[in-house]
Parts: C-alpha cells; structure tokens; sequence
C-alpha cells in the first residue's frame, strides 16, 4: 500500500513494540466514526494487519506508538452502542489509542475545553516621534498680524481720530460676534443696536471727555439696553437685558481705556507701549509654552495654558516694559517698565482666561472667523480690554495723566 491508503485504519496493527508486532484491533469500515481520530504525521508504510494476527482480541496491553512519526492521544468515556471493534460487536466504555494519517483532515477534539495559549505579540516598531503642532495656521497669523499693526499705527500716528474710529470699529464688530453667538448657543437675545451705537459713542466720549464721558455714555447704554428690549415678549427679558449690560462693560467701556490714553500729549506713544507689551507678552506665552510646556495652568478653562508659558509672557513683557518706558514713554524709567511688565503679564493672562471661560460655557473655539489664523475680532481682543484699564492707571501713576 501507499500512504494514500493511510486515510482509514487497518484492522489488526497498533504498531511495532519492542517485543515485536503486538496483535489487537482498530476500528475499521464503515461503523467507524473518523471524527474520534485525531490528526498525526504520517506512518511508515507496513506489512498488511492480516500477516499480524488478523482480528485476535487477547485484551493484551497495546504498545504505544513513539518516535517522532506518532502522536498519542487517549479517548475516556466514549461508548459507541451498535459499533463493532473487530469481528465483535462492542458496547462498553473504553480506551484506546490512535492515530491516523494527515491526508485526512482533522476535527476537533470534542473533550478539548481549553484554548491553547496565544502567542505573544510580536515586537512591534516603536511609533515615530511626532512633531509639536502649534495649533493654528502660523503663516496666516503672523501676516493677518502685521497687517492690523500697520493699520493700527499708521492711524495712531497720523491722526489721533482716525485711531479712535479705528477702535469704535473693532468695538462694534466685537459686539455684534458676541451677541451673534450668544443667541446661537444659549438663545440669548441682547439687542445689538443700541450696544452698538452706545458702544462707539462710548469710545468717543472716553477721547473728548475722559473717564467722566465714558460712565456717563456707559450708563446711557445700560438704560438703552432696558428699554429696547421692551419692545418685544418678556420671556427671556431679565438674561437678555444681563446679557446686554455685561456685553456693553466688557467692550466697549474697557476699550475707552485706550482712546483715553491717546488723549494725553504722547498719547500714541502710551497706546503703542500699551500694544506692545500685550503683544509681547501674548507671544512670550505662545513661544515658551509652546517649547517648554508640561505643567497646564488651568486645564478646565484652558487646556493649552502651562505655567511655563506664563513665566514666557513675564518675562518678556517684563522686558518690553523697561524698554519702552525708558525710551518712549517721557518721563518714564526702567523700572517703571519692569512693573508695567508684571502687570500687563498678569491682566492678559486673565483676560485670556476670561473669554476662554465664556467659549467653554458656549461650547465653541473661536468667537469669529473673520480673521484667518486668530479667529475673530473678540479672539485678539481678549487680552486688550482687560489689560487698557491697567496699563492706563499705571501710567497716570508713574508719569501723569499728560
């Protein structure tokens, strides 16, 4: 026979012993159920099972099959009613052992309950080191950020009023995305129309009049708010009219800081310092966080803010300040910048933090798109507003009111 033949078991052969050929018997023809045989190498080609013996059932101890040709594998408790093992049917439970050859496929062993272990994963490549991402459109940014500065200081220093229309503008645009996305996330109505006209006039009446025009326009504003939203349902009324009043404070009234600063005799000198230390100071943070921050600074309100980045913004702010009160601002000194720094550090921070917190509770990143790379015109004056009432008292302070 060939090895072909070795798809079902002969009758009467367990294999060689050391004794010699042992005789017994395999299950043969067709009682026999393939699927209780379990798959192993192939056998060397022997002598016919009826030169062994034929079908003697002397219940002799069968000798196992060994080398590296077999493979045991032991069957308890199965009882095959009606089979026949041999010549002579069989009906106890038994033993035995068996083997058959790989051309026939092999089934599952039915007692089999466990799985073999997995293989351990094979090594994998360690990723690649990605690089720091800045988070925004670098390019974009940086040449929307010239463009404005060339805008702001050909206006500061060639006509004080043009400047001043330059800032009711950037109030009124904030005002509008303010109250644009206040209603869109939170159904808040505050009425823009008079915020919008009370807030230019409140930068114009912080330029003509000083301190004393700008609460007197600010209160105006607040009591316009009131009464234009009466003309519509009072559903709502009490968080709209809140609404209005605190987005009347946080832009425009804040922004007559600046227009009273240019009123002075170096006026657009003190706007110009008042500029370049928020500037400074913002991209002091951006920069040294950017590089060297691990620890966050506030990660609820926001996450990209590190400690290391707040050392960046002093220390650079710290440094633009004593520049520019030594040789811009009369009668400043060094030291004078070194605080001016610290201050205006600490104001941009917060006022960043400030509006970073109103995003959150709206649910969005930016408050506009109208300017690529920086969001909106409330996104660059987050750290402005709050920092012009700072660097204006501080002023008067150091040098006067000019």
């Amino acid at each position: 026979m060939n090895d072909s033949s070795w798809g079902t078991p002969q009758t009467g052969y367990w294999g060689p012993s050391d004794q010699g050929p042992v005789q017994g018997s395999a299950p043969a023809g067709p009682a026999f159920d393939a699927r209780d045989a379990q798959q192993t190498r192939p056998m060397p080609i022997v002598p016919d099972g009826s030169a062994h013996g034929g079908h003697q059932d002397d219940h002799r101890g069968a000798a196992r099959p060994s080398g590296p040709l077999f493979r045991d594998e032991t069957y308890r408790d199965r009882t095959f009613h009606g089979q026949t093992f041999g010549d002579q049917p069989f009906h106890d439970t038994f033993q035995h052992e068996t083997y058959r050859d790989e051309s026939t496929p092999a089934r599952p062993h039915r007692a089999a309950s466990q799985n073999p272990d997995p293989m351990p994963d094979s090594p994998q490549p360690a990723p690649a080191p990605q690089k720091k991402s800045a988070g925004r459109d670098l390019g974009a940014a940086i040449g929307v950020g010239v463009g404005l500065g060339a805008v702001i200081v050909a206006s500061l220093f060639v006509v004080k009023a043009v400047f001043v229309g330059v800032v009711a503008v950037a109030v009124v645009v904030g005002l509008w995305e303010l109250t644009k996305r206040l209603e869109e996330r939170k159904g808040i109505r505050a009425p823009l129309v008079p915020l919008a006209v009370g807030g230019a006039a409140m930068v114009v009446a912080g330029y003509v009049r000083g301190a004393e025009g700008a609460w007197v326009a600010m209160a105006l504003t607040a009591l316009a708010v009131l009464v234009w939203r009466m003309t519509e349902p009072p559903e709502g009324y009490l968080k709209d009219v809140t609404a209005g009043v605190f987005a009347a404070f946080y832009v425009p009234f804040l922004a007559t800081f600046v227009a009273m600063m240019l009123k002075a005799e170096d006026g657009p000198w003190r706007v110009l310092t008042f500029l370049l230390l928020t500037v400074v100071s913002d991209t002091g943070a951006y920069a040294v966080g950017w590089r060297f921050g691990k620890h966050k600074l506030a990660p609820r309100i926001s996450p990209g803010k590190t400690r290391e980045g707040l050392v960046g913004a002093v220390a650079f702010a710290m440094a633009a300040g004593a520049l520019c009160m030594e040789f811009l601002v009369d009668g400043g000194a060094w030291w004078h910048g070194l605080l001016l720094g610290l201050a205006v550090a600490a104001s941009a921070t917060l006022g960043d933090l400030g509006e970073s917190m109103i995003k959150r509770d709206l649910g969005i990143k930016d408050m506009g798109t109208l300017l690529p790379g920086h969001g909106g015109i409330m996104d660059r004056l987050d750290s402005l507003l709050p920092t012009a009432p700072v660097v204006w008292l501080l002023l008067v302070v150091f040098v006067g009111s000019g």
